[in-house]
């Protein structure tokens, strides 16, 4: 996990709240409006189309001219990430649709997706009127919010089993007991992500370190564990602040800003998050349980589908039906890869590493599959 994230929610008690619906990757449907922001992402540039705008619904019409793939995001003038767009490869276009309140924004660049990036300051007018919405949509917020309040809840005991293990220096219950400390954490990862000065500390991998960072958490942990060995007074110490940390990310949680496009966009932000780093093998390269977060990750975002699966059906009942088709496959495709019987409850995956280029090629052609049409879902719950 990258130091930085992509926020889908945002702190209720952030005023000028800015809620992300990413679109499909495609021509914008409306030229020159003055909702469209055009930005021409180079190696060395990004530039806007304009500088002021109304509040209200506005589209990022992105194309990459540069030799490198880049990430676009939207910022706060305090740095904190209210929405992102990753992998706009060269030569590219996509587009992300937001609604925005009046206020200052900052829109980034980052050519390589390294650094701080190159920013435009830009400015949204006015006042946004809010829109009617189906009821149905405020029953799926809040049982979202339910939902993500429970994963804490349940991820606090599991992830004081793992720091005990750690405390009393068994390596061997340590491992066991690290991967499921981590299932409700990846189930609603993009909520977590939304307070950004935690998930540096609990999730950070060592390539997504800001300079000057220290490592702590779960993946330095992992390492610890793994690769050296080791649970000596420093990961005694590390352990007890893992608890800590996610005791803060417990308590407030609930204060969370969630809307129906923020669960939508969650839920393909949580598929983008298999593809980037489970698939890889990236994300728990010393473990190897990556299947363990590639199934929460999915369960994630199939319960931020589903509860809002009414809406949409009665939007756009052909992408339901494909979204049902490919939730179904991948999870079927999963469940050939675990070690104890299928039952989704089980987390008993085979290690990464014993998974070849051939199966993980099929499960990284599932996850796009089903990624394509999730990427639709804010727009057709926002109808």
């Amino acid at each position: 996990m990258r130091a930085v994230r992509l926020s889908v929610v945002v702190a209720a008690a952030t005023a000028a709240a800015l809620t992300a619906v990413t679109g499909c990757t495609e021509k914008s449907s409306a030229e020159d409006g003055d909702h469209v922001i055009r930005v021409t992402a180079t190696d060395d540039a990004c530039k806007v189309s304009k500088k002021q705008f109304p509040a209200g619904h506005i589209e990022l019409a992105i194309e990459n001219k540069g030799s490198k793939v880049t990430e676009v995001y939207v910022l706060f003038p305090d740095d904190r990430v209210v929405t992102e767009r990753e992998n706009i490869g060269p030569g590219t276009k996509q587009k992300v649709t937001a609604e925005v309140t009046a206020g200052s924004y900052r829109i980034a660049c980052k050519p390589g997706m390294k650094g701080k990036g190159i920013r435009q300051d830009v400015t949204a007018t006015g006042a946004s009127k809010a829109a009617a919405r189906d009821p149905r949509l405020d029953s799926a917020v809040a049982a979202y919010r339910r939902y993500v309040q429970q994963q804490a809840d349940d991820t606090l005991p599991r992830a004081q089993a793992f720091a005990k293990a750690v405390e009393d220096g068994d390596l061997a219950a340590a491992k066991k007991a690290y991967a499921t400390s981590r299932i409700g954490w990846e189930r609603t990862e993009p909520v977590a992500e939304s307070f950004g000065d935690i998930d540096p500390k609990v999730d950070v991998r060592a390539d997504g370190l800001e300079q000057g960072q220290k490592w702590t958490g779960w993946h330095r942990l992992e390492k610890a564990l793994w690769a050296d060995g080791r649970a000596g007074a420093e990961e005694k110490s590390l352990a007890d602040r893992l608890v800590t940390d996610l005791k803060d990310w417990q308590e407030r949680v609930g204060k969370a800003e969630i809307t129906p496009t923020s669960m939508a966009n969650g839920a393909k932000e949580l598929l983008d998050e298999v593809a980037t780093g489970k698939v890889t093998g990236e994300e728990e390269r010393y473990s190897h349980t990556d299947l363990v977060d590639f199934k929460a990750n999915v369960e994630g975002a199939q319960k931020a589908y589903e509860l809002l699966r009414p809406v949409a059906q009665k939007n756009d009942a052909a992408l339901v039906k494909e979204l049902d088709r490919q939730f179904a496959a991948l999870n079927t495709l999963l469940d050939t890869h675990r070690t104890k019987g299928t039952d989704a409850s089980q987390y008993d995956f085979v290690s990464y590493d014993k998974v070849g280029a051939g199966d993980r090629k099929e499960l990284s052609d599932a996850v796009n599959a089903l990624a394509e049409p999730l990427s639709k879902l804010a727009a057709a719950v926002a109808k």
